[in-house]
Formats: C-alpha cells, sequence, structure tokens
C-alpha cells in the first residue's frame, strides 16, 4: 500500500536525518515558537483553555504528524479562534466548541473531495499570494504584537530593544548556512533570561511538579463559538490546509507532499479529539512550515522531538510553568517571527519560475530514457498578470486582515484575465473568420 509504503520512507529519511544533522533539526523544531508561545499562554491565561493538556495533545499531534507526513508540518493555534477567544475572554467550553465546528467543516470538506475540487479550481498565483501574504502578516505581527511592545532598556534590562537588535544581527550574520541551530540557540538564551527575571521577582514561581490531571469538558454550543469556528474555516481551509500542501511540495520536492484531503482529515482529527479535553484548537500552517524549514528542519523528526518535549512538560510541569512561559523575552520571539515570514514570503519569487502550472511534459527523454518535463516560456505579459493577481491577493489579505477576502479579489483578478482573453480571441475569430482552434493573436 502507499500509504505503508510512505510511512516506511518517511521513518528512514527521519532517522538518516537526524543522525545528519541533530542541531538543525532541533533547531528547526523550535522555529515556530514564536508564533505558538503569544496565543497558547494568553489563552491559558484568561482560561480559554488548559496549558498543560494543550502541551500533552499538541505534542502526541507533532508526533502522529511526523511519522505519517515525514515533513517537519507544524502544529499550531487557530488564530482566527484565538484572537477571538482573547478579545472576548471566551470560556473555554466555548472556545471548544468554537475548534469543533471548524474541525466538523474540515472533515466534511476532505471526505467529499471538495477540497480537492477547490484545490483545482484555485490558480497557483492566488496560492501563491496567499503564501506571500502570510508571511508579510507574520512580519507585520512581529513589529506590532511583539518588538514594538519593548520596554525601555532601563526598566527591561533583559528584554528590551537592544537584544532584538542583537538577535537580528546575529540571524542576518548566519542567514548563508541555512542548517545553523538559530532558533535553538534564541530559546536557550530566552529560557535562561526567562529563569533570571523569575527567580529576581517576588510575583512569579518557579516550575514546579504539577502532575498532569485530564478532564474531559462539554463544549457550550453558543451562537459566539459557532461564530468563531465558521470565521475560522477560511484560514484553516486556505492556508493550513492547500497553501500548506503546495508548500510542502516547493520546500521539500525529494518527499511524497502531503494531499490536501490528507491535510483536511488530519486538522479534523486533532480537533475532534483534543478540544473534548480543553486542548487549544489547532490546525497546521504554511508559516509554521515555513518557519521550521527556515531555522533547520528538513524532516519529520524535528517535531517528533518537539512533540516529545512538550508531552513530558505537560505531564510533569502543566500550569507551573505560566510564569515561566510569560517572561519568556519578546524580543528573542519577535526576530524569529520575522525570520519566519520572510521566510514563507519568498515563496512568491517562483511564482513566474518554477511554480507547478508552469511546468509541461516534454516529449523528449532525458540521459535515461525517461520522458521529463520542461518549463514553458512565459510571455512578458503573462508574467505581469500573474504578478498582477498575487498581489491583489496579498493586498485583500494585508488591508482585511482575512485570507477569505484576499482569495477572492485574487480568483476574481485572474478569472477576469482569462474573460478578456477569451473575448478578445472570439472578437477575432469573428473579425478575421479565423478557426476556434487559432491562437489568439496579439497585436
Amino acid at each position: 500500500m502507499p500509504f505503508l509504503s510512505n510511512i516506511k520512507r518517511f521513518h528512514h529519511n527521519n532517522v538518516a536525518t537526524i543522525r545528519s544533522s541533530p542541531l538543525a533539526e532541533i533547531s528547526g523544531a523550535l522555529g515556530d515558537l514564536g508564533t505558538l508561545l503569544p496565543l497558547m499562554i494568553t489563552l491559558a491565561v484568561n482560561g480559554s483553555i488548559s496549558l498543560s493538556t494543550t502541551l500533552v495533545f499538541s505534542g502526541f499531534f507533532n508526533i502522529m504528524t511526523g511519522v505519517v507526513f515525514g515533513i517537519p508540518l507544524p502544529v499550531q493555534p487557530m488564530k482566527a479562534i484565538a484572537a477571538a477567544a482573547i478579545a472576548s475572554h471566551t470560556s473555554q467550553r466555548e472556545t471548544m466548541a468554537a475548534g469543533s465546528v471548524t474541525a466538523g467543516l474540515v472533515l466534511i470538506l476532505s471526505l467529499t473531495g471538495l477540497l480537492r475540487l477547490v484545490t483545482r479550481v484555485i490558480p497557483i498565483p492566488v496560492i501563491k499570494g496567499i503564501q506571500f501574504g502570510a508571511g508579510l502578516s507574520l512580519v507585520i505581527s512581529a513589529g506590532s504584537s511583539l518588538l514594538q511592545k519593548l520596554g525601555p532598556v532601563w526598566k527591561q534590562p533583559l528584554d528590551n530593544h537592544v537584544w532584538a537588535f542583537a538577535a537580528f544581527l546575529f540571524l542576518i550574520l548566519t542567514q548563508r548556512r541555512t542548517r545553523f541551530p538559530f532558533a535553538l540557540i534564541m530559546f536557550v538564551v530566552g529560557v535562561v533570561i526567562a529563569l533570571t527575571r523569575v527567580a529576581v521577582s517576588h510575583e512569579l514561581y518557579m516550575p514546579r511538579l504539577h502532575i498532569w490531571n485530564p478532564y474531559f469538558i462539554l463544549p457550550k454550543w453558543s451562537a459566539d463559538a459557532i461564530g468563531m469556528g465558521v470565521a475560522q474555516l477560511p484560514l484553516t481551509t486556505l492556508n493550513s490546509v492547500i497553501a500548506v500542501s503546495a508548500l510542502a511540495s516547493d520546500l521539500l520536492p525529494n518527499l511524497p507532499s502531503p494531499s490536501v484531503t490528507a491535510v483536511g482529515i488530519s486538522v479534523a482529527a486533532m480537533n475532534l479529539s483534543g478540544c473534548w479535553f480543553g486542548a487549544m484548537p489547532v490546525c497546521h500552517g504554511s508559516g509554521g512550515l515555513a518557519a521550521q524549514y527556515r531555522f533547520g528542519s528538513r524532516s519529520g523528526a524535528s517535531i517528533m522531538l518537539l512533540g516529545l518535549l512538550k508531552i513530558v512538560l505537560g505531564v510533569l510541569f502543566g500550569e507551573s510553568l505560566l510564569d515561566l512561559l510569560q517572561t519568556f523575552p519578546r524580543s528573542l520571539l519577535g526576530i524569529m517571527v520575522l525570520a519566519s515570514g520572510l521566510e514563507l514570503a519568498r515563496v512568491g519569487q517562483s511564482l513566474n519560475h518554477g511554480a507547478p502550472d508552469l511546468w509541461e511534459a516534454s516529449v523528449e527523454e532525458d540521459g535515461n530514457g525517461r520522458i521529463g518535463k520542461r518549463h514553458r516560456n512565459v510571455s512578458d505579459e503573462e508574467r505581469a498578470q500573474r504578478w498582477n493577481v498575487m498581489l491583489i491577493t496579498t493586498a485583500g489579505i494585508l488591508a482585511f486582515k482575512n485570507d477569505a477576502v484576499g482569495f477572492v479579489a485574487g480568483t476574481m483578478c485572474y478569472y477576469a484575465y482569462r474573460l478578456t482573453e477569451w473575448a478578445e480571441h472570439r472578437w477575432q475569430v469573428h473579425r478575421h473568420g479565423l478557426s476556434e482552434r487559432t491562437p489568439l493573436l496579439r497585436s
């Protein structure tokens, strides 16, 4: 069976990769902390999720993702639900209901094949625009939510713009070494700083033994909770399923990319199990994949190690970790998020050279006697059109902070170009009496 053969292949690749580059894999596993920590901590402090249950369940999901998909596919918060829950201090039961609603809808779309249909309809420039927009959104978030809120040096000597500048300088000095363990070093430095801040404080407490006590929670199906779940759906399907599947093929072309159906079922399974025990609603995201790749991950081994760490922390320490996590320096997290956003935005550079829809079957055989593929010629006009579609998609995402708006705007732009070409072709056929199959004559 292809599924079992892929798992065997992933296992061999995971083992070989962690043996050859252990520090890079560990560093990559920590690459998505800039997105995970702020949302998870705030939700836990507000009582919208259980920190210990979130760590245990998301850790288990990390391990299963590494086994089944074999790539550094992240397990990260559902951002729309998290933002709404933080803004309105939503209860645990309502937050769990919102995650379950999104998961149920994604499961229906996956099992009915609608996700595959949508993927075939969505043009590649629109998908690139979604990825580009998500990357720039992370960059903006790094500045507005983390770096701009840093205090002056004399008030926060261990977390300020000096630390952020030093981290940024370290980042650009090591950027040519793609497997350099930057995130691992930032994590170790951040933990040391956090421990120091907790130790000198009279109001914060060090982590202590706090054995996980799992419990079952019944979601509260209120109108607000259902609305939060529905509002999350466009972001999950576009960025966490369709875009992440496309990004995996771009970043790791030598490994089988997860299909949109498989990713959708994975998102549904994670939330239809974890949300009934107080775990944070989670998904897979293209930003997290880009972050973990940027900081060294090349296999599923990295996130399996992260999952094991989460489970140990959740089972042994749980809620006692809150004070330590809250004092993790925002200056370092901000630079990590910035680097992740830039890595994701970089996928836009392959829009007009190397994108999947620009390759066509070649009648020429390669050196091994196999039929290969060749990159088709792209006219300047088509390049400009594809660029405009991507930019309009990105602009919609950034202007309205909504992936669905960008998706609709970009798709309309793309098909407007196709409609214009069809109308011009029909006019030339009518004017010159040409055959319907005659190529469009461009003036």
